[in-house]
């Protein structure tokens, strides 16, 4: 018993340290949604058929009064015949064509009602899954903890408001209703089952409001419901990232490979400049300028602080000028991308600048 109660505690344990305090992602509702896990009130969906079938019904009531009056004449003369046992397949062929008539037009309004109400709501989602069989289902044990979960107290409760209201309306018809009840005996029978229709068209309509008001409770709480049971825990969440995003860690090193790959393919292009503008040691832009291929110098590499230090000292390893330029190696940083070509309000400045590298470099050459 010790023993039990134990893994009690640690299972208690275990469900606080891994509650599921997290909104579900869309994956989440996805996968439940293909496997038919949606929320919908099937109290939503009575109280359509309820609504529609009453007004329906109403509506062509003249219509399913004709083969029902024509029907109960052709059976009470068959009755009264000497040997009715001789029409009976007779009885029974009409008896099955006339209650088709009049309940026909009914039950396929039931029906187009019911896939509407289940329908909207889970927006026709159709799938094996929900009927595919569930062994899980037959086991004995997850049965009697199922009858106690707080979907079935609430369902209880539901249904023990429907009875309750279903009999305060009867009460109240019997009670308001008793006298003229009484009186339909003296009257003729048309007009004493007009006023019972009346009476229980009357009943099914303030039914049906009530239980309107029971299917909205309903319909919020199997929201709360559903929203609570595909809740995440914290471990769940991130389970989830790693199969669809994956590995935070492998993606932050596969991202700084991917960084140092880059600054090593720039770097090597440093030497290929034909001048690096500098602040100093702040920032540090390499520019190339070849007329048969660009209209325009292109930066080669470009960096900041330390990085711009590491591009002055292989430019200057490999005999690249370097010139100082404080304002256009600034501008040139915040305005260029890596690859690109300067933009125009750069030309002249650097215009002046390669000038100046080309006749610095050919006076060297004079020199010499």
């Amino acid at each position: 018993m010790t023993c039990y109660l134990l893994k009690g505690v640690v299972s208690l344990a275990e469900a606080n340290g891994q509650e599921k305090t997290e909104q579900p992602t869309s994956k989440r509702r996805q996968d439940a949604r293909k496997k038919g896990d949606v929320f919908q009130s099937k109290d939503i969906v009575t109280v359509v058929m309820l609504f529609g079938v009453f007004y329906t019904a109403k509506l062509l009531l003249q219509l399913i009064y004709e083969p029902m009056r024509s029907y109960m004449e052709f059976y009470f003369s068959a009755i009264s015949q000497d040997a009715p046992f001789e029409n009976s397949p007779q009885i029974y062929v009409y008896s099955v064509v006339s209650l088709l008539k009049c309940a026909l037009p009914l039950l396929v309004i039931a029906m187009i009602l019911g896939i509407l109400g289940h329908g909207i709501q889970t927006r026709f989602l159709f799938t094996w899954e929900s009927v595919k069989p569930k062994f899980s289902k037959l086991n004995p044990i997850s049965g009697i903890q199922n009858m106690f979960n707080l979907k079935k107290i609430v369902e209880l409760i539901k249904n023990l408001i429907k009875i309750a209201v279903l009999l305060v309306l009867l009460y109240n018809l019997v009670r308001s209703d008793l006298s003229p009840i009484a009186r339909m005996i003296d009257m003729p029978i048309t007009v004493s089952a007009g006023q019972m229709l009346s009476m229980v068209f009357d009943l099914v309509k303030k039914v049906s409001i009530a239980f309107a008001v029971v299917a909205f409770f309903d319909f919020l709480y199997q929201r709360w419901d559903y929203e609570n049971k595909l809740k995440m825990t914290k471990q769940e969440v991130k389970e989830e990232y790693k199969m669809t995003e994956g590995n935070p860690e492998i993606k932050g090193r596969i991202k700084r490979i991917q960084r140092q790959m880059a600054m090593s393919r720039m770097m090597q292009s440093v030497p290929e400049a034909d001048v690096v503008v500098r602040n100093p040691t702040h920032f540090a832009v390499a520019l190339k300028y070849d007329p048969d291929v660009h209209g325009a110098p292109v930066v080669l590499a470009m960096g900041q602080d330390h990085l711009a230090l590491r591009i002055i000292k292989v430019a200057e390893e490999h005999g690249v000028s370097v010139l100082e330029d404080r304002p256009l190696a600034r501008a040139l940083y915040a305005s260029c991308e890596l690859g690109r070509e300067i933009p125009p309000e750069f030309y002249g400045a650097v215009a002046e600048l390669l000038v100046y590298i080309y006749r610095l470099n050919h006076r060297d050459e004079m020199l010499r």
